[in-house]
């Protein structure tokens, strides 16, 4: 059921008293032109008591925030937008019926702000109006976009009987190993007669070997414990995160999607772990439908309260290569790539925004120590040979490169 327009309009009301005064003035003062000068307010007020009530239009608004409005003959439908980091917006929407989409600009990924729309239905001659209505927007969620990259490192150790890298152990595969003797088991398919022609003694069949073939593993850890901006004012907590400027689980769902979906292009098994919640989030699996499954974890991924300490890394398949998405700012970090590091190879993606200087000499000051305890911390990890690449600001646009020159040297060092 919908409400009737039934409430007159205080501009209607204040017409009719007027126009009322204005006719008792010209009466008593005999000036018929003060009584006729009343008489279109009158009519006013007249038409508004007798033009019969209409429906409450009807206003939807999907989850791509479209908003759908019908029933709006003779009405006009006024509007107040509003979303946490906007400006709020006023619309004057009017016709039969209309459909429009509201725009929100934002950095930001993950669970969409909520959007609240406020509105109320009026007659065209604002003499009637409807009763104040709020919409709320569905709630959505934000996936992550990614950058094209044009190869990652993989892991060193090949698992399975088939996949599209090649294992150091002879296998039915396509990359040449050596010639030999033809053994028990092995198929006509693979005789080399160039070589068994050009021996052509003791009646030996010689064979072409190959490596077999496998595929890679490799886990996603989001380092999710905590949330910080580019403005050093946002890190007490006294304040909500901007929208307009990623934050550091912006740049690691951006990075990690776009390491997903290199390592899922070139055929490896993927998975997902958080270290917020020390939880396997998706299990290791190659293909797109995965890719979709992380691409949807990394958006729901955020940060738990204040950082808790970790006594053990999470659960990572003993033959996978782990990509590390850290702000580092504290030793926890280091630490468990120092655990991780004995038995996985370990890239650590830093995940930091950029910060802009401050006017504050306290928060100056804390960040100077801020930086040299991360270069500390990256000392570090140059001291264990672990590649850190950067992911924010003009370092971005470097990352492909630098991957490409992480993936080269990892061939060279792979058995």
């Amino acid at each position: 059921m919908t409400a009737p327009l039934v409430t007159l309009h205080p501009a209607a009301v204040a017409a009719g008293l007027a126009g009322i005064g204005l006719a008792a003035l010209g009466l008593l003062a005999g000036r018929v032109d003060i009584a006729v000068l009343g008489t279109p307010f009158v009519l006013l007020a007249v038409l508004a008591l007798a033009r019969p009530s209409r429906d409450q239009p009807q206003l939807d608004i999907t989850d791509d925030l479209t908003v759908n409005l019908t029933g709006l003959a003779g009405q006009v439908i006024l509007c107040r937008l509003t979303s946490p980091g906007h400006r709020g917006q006023s619309l004057l929407i009017s016709g039969d019926q209309a459909d429009f989409a509201l725009l929100s600009h934002s950095q930001r990924t993950g669970p969409r702000p909520p959007v609240r729309l406020d509105w109320q239905a009026q007659s065209r001659l604002l003499t009637r109006s409807g009763p104040v209505e709020t919409t709320m927007a569905p709630d959505a969620v934000v996936l992550p976009s990614y950058q094209p990259l044009t190869a990652v490192p993989q892991s060193s150790r090949v698992r399975g009987l088939t996949g599209p890298r090649d294992s150091p152990r002879p296998g039915d595969g396509l990359s040449f190993r050596d010639v030999h003797p033809m053994a028990a088991g092995e198929t006509r398919r693979r005789i080399d007669w160039r070589v068994t022609a050009r021996q052509a003694r003791d009646d030996v069949v010689w064979v072409r070997g190959s490596y077999a073939t496998g595929e890679t593993v490799a886990m996603l850890v989001m380092d999710s414990r905590d949330e910080v901006g580019p403005d050093l004012n946002d890190w007490r907590g006294l304040s909500p995160l901007r929208i307009d400027e990623p934050t550091s689980l912006d740049l690691a769902r951006h990075a990690a999607a776009s390491v997903a979906h290199a390592l899922i292009d070139a055929g490896a098994r993927v998975g997902l772990c958080d270290l917020a919640t020390n939880r396997r989030l998706v299990v290791p699996a190659a293909g797109r439908h995965q890719l979709r499954r992380l691409t949807y974890a990394l958006a729901l991924s955020h940060a738990i309260g204040s950082p808790k300490t970790r006594l053990r890394p999470p659960q990572i398949p003993r033959d996978a290569i782990v990509y590390l998405f850290s702000t580092l700012l504290d030793d926890q970090s280091v630490g468990l790539v120092t655990m991780l590091a004995q038995a996985h190879q370990v890239v650590v993606i830093d995940t930091l925004p950029d910060v802009r200087p401050v006017a504050e000499i306290h928060l100056e000051l804390a960040w100077r120590v801020t930086q040299l305890e991360r270069a500390a911390r990256l000392a570090k990890l140059g001291a264990q040979h672990v590649p850190v690449v950067r992911w924010s600001g003009p370092a971005r646009a470097g990352a492909r490169q630098r991957f490409l020159a992480l993936d080269r040297a990892n061939r060279r060092r792979r058995p």
